[in-house]
């Protein structure tokens, strides 16, 4: 009965939308673990049957006091057995309603201690180096790895000859070889169930080798594109070609050696360097492959050996968040153009006066400005007391250090080089309409505005709300030059806020006072 049975479950396999047939394998007392569909949990009813039964007996929504007396829990689409005996053995099928076409297979294998079929099949093997650091890692096979309500896991502990072990030696000898054996416990209801594995340890001399799987590490996750051929290799030393064969599993099925196949397996040995190889070939990686586990399995005479990889997609850029991720920066940095040119006077302002960004070099001059008058065309220069606030303000309150030519500037000397003389003494050249014209005139204005070309002498050009329309049209020439050669502010009568737009605008293109910097510095220990 049990043969016919196993074929017409292999011809299920076939069937659109009914899962594979897959084998777990456990030891009588151990807690077991199957999942209905995928690995995660959904919130979708199941309906699980053991076959040979006449009824459904486990079902979602059984009572947990049916769950106890049965021993399991059902939770969503998972079946948990907590104890198992050779009486669970046999064949398990699940369907989620609400979508029959989702259904899986399980063959239960209930194995006692003393079977060597158990041994065969849940002997895990690794080897570590002397005088390196060695960690045991412990299966993870059909064991509870989701959230159930009130299972909680307590960790995992490690025996050897039936003592308590360590699954960690900084430096680990020959003498820590052995079997282990692994467990993983949960407590439920007040009591712990257990799922335990073994693991024989081999610690070898380095240069010596070792018969066995020397790669990839248990557990490994290779990382893949859909679509793409892949080639994972797994390497062990043999004893001999001859007596040894290495081989790979997909979810307990041999993976054949048909090169025609989509997935297939293809092996090489070398007797003379003893160095077996098995090739686990993807001609074009499907997304079935992701949720299956690939395990590399060696035989010989005297032992064998597993290691188990899988499969994930490597996470490709979301274009929509690229292009969202764009579109902000391109934004921001928008926003900060426009807010800068709005506000970059204040923001100048604020670095030079507040956290002191000045220039710290000296570059000889005695005056930080040169303030000149000169006549306009139209009537509306700043008058004699204007002009004097303008310069008390910008010496006493802002500490410019400032040339004028009516004190400044040395009598007798011809006017000519009086003027040149000031403008090379100074940082910058400020021109400030008068009314009367006390100063030079604009006869020296087209010497001035060469020197200012020939010594990148920084100038502000100040004229009044009744000069500013007009700038173009009635200025001199040499006059409209230096308006257009420098940096323009419109004076539109005394003000008494130090904030206002003026003296922002005339101290942002004025350089930073020397001597208010100077002064800092004495104060300085």
């Amino acid at each position: 009965m049990a043969a016919p049975l196993l074929l017409l479950l292999l011809l299920l396999t076939f069937i659109t939308g009914v899962h594979p047939l897959t084998w777990v394998n456990v030891k009588v007392g151990d807690m077991v673990e199957l999942h209905c569909g995928s690995c995660e949990l959904n919130d979708s009813v199941t309906l699980w049957r053991r076959e040979n039964e006449p009824t459904v007996f486990l079902y979602s929504n059984m009572s947990a006091a049916e769950q106890d007396q049965l021993g399991v829990i059902v939770h969503q689409n998972v079946l948990v057995i907590l104890s198992t005996s050779e009486n669970h053995g046999g064949n398990y099928s699940c369907t989620q309603l609400g979508n029959t076409s989702n259904q899986s297979w399980f063959l239960l294998r209930v194995y006692s201690t003393q079977s060597k079929e158990y041994d065969k099949k849940y002997t895990y093997d690794t080897t570590c180096y002397t005088q390196k650091a060695c960690t045991l890692v412990c299966p993870t096979a059909n064991r509870p790895e989701v959230d159930i309500p009130n299972l909680t896991s307590t960790g995992i502990t490690w025996h050897k000859n039936g003592e308590l072990s360590e699954g960690y030696f900084p430096s680990i000898e020959e003498k820590n070889s052995g079997v282990y054996i692994c467990t993983w416990s949960y407590l439920y209801s007040g009591q712990t169930y257990n799922r335990s594995f073994i693991m024989i340890l081999d610690v070898l001399t380095e240069k010596h080798g070792a018969s066995g799987i020397s790669s990839p590490q248990d557990g490994q996750v290779f990382h893949v594109e859909l679509d793409t051929t892949v080639v994972i290799t797994c390497k062990a030393v043999p004893d001999s070609c001859r007596f040894n064969s290495l081989f790979w599993l997909s979810d307990d099925q041999f993976v054949e050696d048909d090169q025609s196949c989509r997935v297939f397996n293809n092996f090489t040995c070398n007797d003379t360097s003893k160095e077996m190889a098995a090739f686990l070939v993807f001609n074009k990686v499907q997304e079935e492959d992701l949720s299956k586990n690939f395990t590399c399995k060696f035989e010989s005479d005297q032992r064998t050996a597993f290691t188990t990889i899988t499969l994930t997609q490597i996470a490709r850029p979301s274009y929509i968040t690229v292009a969202a991720c764009t579109v902000i920066i391109v934004a921001v940095m928008a926003a900060a153009v426009v807010i800068y040119m709005k506000f970059k006077v204040d923001i100048a302002l604020y670095f030079r006066d507040t956290l002191g960004c000045r220039s710290s070099s000296s570059d000889g001059k005695s005056y930080d400005a040169f303030l000149m008058c000169y006549k306009s065309d139209a009537d509306g220069g700043l008058d004699e007391d204007d002009r004097r606030w303008l310069e008390r303000t910008l010496e006493e309150q802002f500490g410019y250090k400032l040339c004028l030519y009516d004190r400044d500037v040395i009598p007798g000397q011809a006017q000519a080089e009086a003027v040149l003389d000031s403008v090379g003494q100074s940082r910058a050249v400020v021109l400030v309409p008068c009314s009367p014209d006390p100063g030079p005139g604009t006869a020296l204005l087209s010497a001035i505005h060469a020197a200012l070309v020939e010594r990148r002498t920084r100038l502000v050009f100040i004229d009044t709300a009744q000069t500013e329309g007009s700038r173009s049209s009635s200025l001199a020439e040499a006059l409209q030059l230096l308006s257009e050669a420098g940096d323009c502010i419109t004076w539109r009568g005394r003000t008494p806020s130090s904030s206002s737009s003026f003296w922002k605008q005339l101290r942002y293109h004025l350089p930073a006072p020397q001597r208010a910097q100077k002064q800092m510095y004495q104060l300085l220990p």
